[in-house]
């Protein structure tokens, strides 16, 4: 017990997190603020503060905020892969994998829009340094490239370059899931999922083979 007039040190506050937990705790704090206030401001030093740990302990995880951003890019693209993944193969590949790959598209981005923010609209420096990001990335975009080939060779889809057949169709989606996750969709086709289909079907006769 403290003798009267004596001093009492206040213990300096530890680190809520563990070595092994602050990572992942450090991506859910960047994801909430670039939900709420945009990927602008973000910071190092507020994601931080927010969780009470010390930059110390931040920076053995993420050097800066563009290496933070890009691990947020890196588990959106593999979650974006895995979805698709599921979209292509669950209702049995062919059409209904087809659309089922856009509509899986779509509800990705709408489901986790600040993933999907960073991963499209943000110039991440660090990617041509980062081949994990740069594999992500390309692993999701292949799964879309993949399925055509094997569309092609069943003989149901033309036998354009399915690079470039990829991109046109990605567009096309990408377009919808930006216009879906900045509320742009909801008064003038609040059906979101349907209004996937219909453009895929669309888009579909002109790229699919006539039976």
């Amino acid at each position: 017990m403290a003798s009267k007039g004596s001093i009492r040190l206040a213990k300096k506050r530890p680190d809520r997190y563990h070595h092994g937990d602050l990572r992942p705790a450090l991506l859910e704090a960047a994801l909430r603020t670039i939900q709420k206030q945009g990927v602008h401001a973000l910071t190092l030093r507020a994601v931080g503060k927010d969780l009470g740990v010390s930059q110390t302990a931040l920076y053995r995880h993420f050097a800066d905020k563009a290496a933070l951003l890009a691990a947020v890019a890196r588990e959106g693209f593999r979650m974006l892969r895995l979805a698709l993944l599921g979209g292509w193969e669950q209702p049995g590949k062919r059409l209904e994998g087809f659309v089922g790959m856009g509509v899986a598209y779509v509800r990705f981005a709408v489901e986790n829009p600040s993933h999907y923010r960073v991963m499209f609209s943000v110039n991440l420096d660090r990617a041509e340094r980062d081949p994990e990001l740069e594999a992500e990335g390309a692993g999701a975009f292949q799964v879309l490239v993949d399925a055509l080939v094997e569309l092609q060779r069943a003989e149901l889809v033309r036998r354009d370059d399915p690079q470039e057949l990829a991109l046109f169709i990605w567009a096309i989606v990408h377009g919808v899931a930006m216009l879906a996750i900045d509320g742009r969709l909801q008064k003038a086709h609040p059906d979101v999922d349907g209004l996937v289909r219909y453009s895929l079907e669309r888009l579909r006769t002109g790229i699919w083979l006539a039976p």
